[in-house]
């Protein structure tokens, strides 16, 4: 997403467009608390393609939601990890879990972990 669409967005549309993919919040989801090099993040994510998950990684990225460190060193080590507005979305997520968990429970569905 180019910074000339960000500046004319409602706040609420700007959400959808950043996190508008489920790989992007299990991304960063499994980023919380943690930093992981791209093949411990793809271990956590094991029915996605790398491609996929590279393509979202670059995305929040450029967004500066995640950072990467890439550390000259043959083989080449980098690591993922939140930044401060990546930390600020955790709020939103709990939120999320938590209407699921009762979504699930009033339907007598058991929750598996996430």
């Amino acid at each position: 997403m180019s910074e000339s669409k960000i500046k004319s967005k409602c706040p609420v549309e700007l959400f959808i467009d950043v996190m508008g993919s489920k790989w992007k919040i299990l991304i960063l989801w499994n980023l919380k608390n943690r930093t992981l090099r791209f093949s411990g993040l793809q271990k956590k994510m094991h029915n996605v393609n790398s491609k996929t998950i590279t393509t979202h990684l670059r995305e929040l990225e450029n967004l500066k939601i995640i950072s990467r460190v890439a550390y000259p060193e043959v083989p080449p080590r980098v690591e993922y990890s939140l930044t401060e507005y990546g930390k600020d979305l955790f709020p939103i997520f709990d939120a999320m879990r938590i209407w699921g968990l009762h979504y699930l429970e009033c339907e007598g569905i058991k929750a598996k972990p996430c």
